[in-house]
């Protein structure tokens, strides 16, 4: 039942205070003035107050002005007729395609049940060797893209979202220039992965409330597709200006700021995100990976602190590639097993003698001489850099393990690997040239 209001008490900025009754958070109302309709969405509720934000912004709404609740929150369309489409962050079409209102679901709804979940064992393939080798991405993981602003993020959302193996890509865009829409709606196309993508964009010229509806309706388009069996992944960019988004409106709203000024209900708001992200023990399943830029490079800022508590590990791009001692993707282990027997095998093993090869580095720069076995170090990090960690190389998990042992081959004698003789006799390449290897 619709309930009409006219009794508007403060409009401050994009926020529209009413006396009302009844009334549910995240209810969608229309702001009725001599103008038009605005559409508006309940943000707080404080007694009898309720407190909206206007979609369109409150210019020409004045306390005369009358408000009706539409008795329910902000609803999306679901269903194959989404595929290959592009809206805005409450939903409209960008692509001069009909509107949708077909099979409608409220968004922001609660997590799944843990009963209804199972434990996560499926690799997601992205042909990317920096993740599928090292850092593997489970299915119904979620994961941040740790980054700092002027880093290729969304070149590299980009290319999972045209290259990985899943059934359905949900984009959700916040904040983003318009140059980076065009990018991924371009990119997309150009790939042919955007007939089973969704995209939802919200540029930082819209209102500010759509950048807070954009993850919220991305999942539930993608939970809607996971209980039809389908393997979704969701992308979303970036969620430091969701967070800026809450942060303004809970200054517009004169809430008590918390740490830095973000509202202290951050995490629960973020969780309730994240938590999204889940494998049905009957149907499909939801995978998140989202960016999160961090002012000034800065992991102990409110938003990725807070992100490091509820996700499982996180990618950490840095100088154009995947840091591979900043990444860590806690559930690989679930996965690496199921893969190639040498998998574990070569993931350690490279990135120990990595590990070694900065340390020559810091040795090299202090002036120190180089021995032989620092000579092959410094050969071996230019082979992993240029072949491993470079984001623009694009080949499948087999061909990188291979390329991984042909690296080895190249710098080391199979007993200065460490890798036990099983493997090396069955993987080394060109059987080591006959030379006699003994663990």
């Amino acid at each position: 039942m619709q309930k009409l209001f006219t009794n508007i008490q403060q409009i401050v900025g994009d926020v529209v205070t009413v006396e009302a009754e009844n009334i549910g958070n995240t209810e969608l109302a229309q702001v009725i003035t001599k103008r038009g309709t605005s559409l508006a969405q309940v943000i707080r509720l404080d007694g009898k107050k309720v407190f909206l934000q206007v979609f369109a912004g409150s210019r020409g709404i004045s306390t005369g002005d009358k408000v009706r609740f539409l008795g329910h929150p902000m609803r999306i369309a679901t269903g194959n007729m989404l595929l290959g489409r592009i809206f805005n962050g409450s939903g409209v079409p960008l692509d001069n395609g009909p509107e949708l209102t077909d099979n409608l679901v409220d968004i922001g709804g609660l997590s799944v049940n843990p009963v209804k979940r199972i434990i996560p064992d499926k690799m997601i393939r992205t042909g990317i060797p920096m993740i599928d080798v090292f850092n593997s991405l489970v299915e119904s993981q979620k994961l941040p893209i740790f980054s700092i602003a002027g880093e290729p993020y969304n070149e590299l959302l980009a290319r999972i979202a045209t290259q990985v193996e899943v059934d359905i890509i949900i984009l959700g865009g916040m904040g983003l220039k318009h140059e980076d829409y065009l990018f991924f709606r371009d990119s997309l196309e150009e790939h042919g992965a955007l007939s089973h993508s969704v995209v939802f964009m919200h540029t930082a010229a819209d209102p500010v409330v759509e950048c807070l509806l954009v993850p919220d309706i991305s999942l539930a388009v993608a939970e809607n597709f996971a209980l039809e069996g389908k393997r979704v992944l969701v992308l979303l960019t970036d969620m430091s200006n969701f967070c800026d988004a809450l942060k303004e409106i809970a200054i517009t709203m004169q809430q008590v700021p918390s740490n830095r000024g973000y509202p202290g209900d951050l995490y629960s708001r973020l969780a309730a995100r994240y938590e999204k992200a889940v494998d049905f023990d009957t149907a499909g399943s939801i995978t998140i990976l989202a960016v999160t830029t961090m002012p000034g490079d800065d992991v102990t800022h409110p938003i990725p602190d807070n992100t490091g508590y509820i996700t499982e590990g996180q990618f950490y791009l840095k100088n154009g590639v995947i840091e591979p001692f900043g990444s860590l993707s806690r559930l690989k282990q679930l996965v690496n097993s199921k893969t190639r027997e040498d998998h574990r095998m070569i993931m350690d093993t490279m990135i120990q003698l990595f590990a070694d090869y900065r340390e020559t580095l810091e040795k090299q720069a202090m002036g120190f001489q180089m021995s032989s076995w620092d000579v092959k170090l410094l050969k071996y990090g230019k082979l992993f850099e240029d072949k491993m960690m470079s984001l623009k190389v694009n080949i499948p998990l087999e061909k990188a393990l291979d390329l991984g042992w042909e690296i080895l081959y190249n710098c080391f004698s199979p007993e200065e690997t460490g890798i036990k003789k099983s493997m090396i006799d069955k993987y080394w390449p060109h059987m080591y040239e006959n030379k006699t290897y003994s663990r």
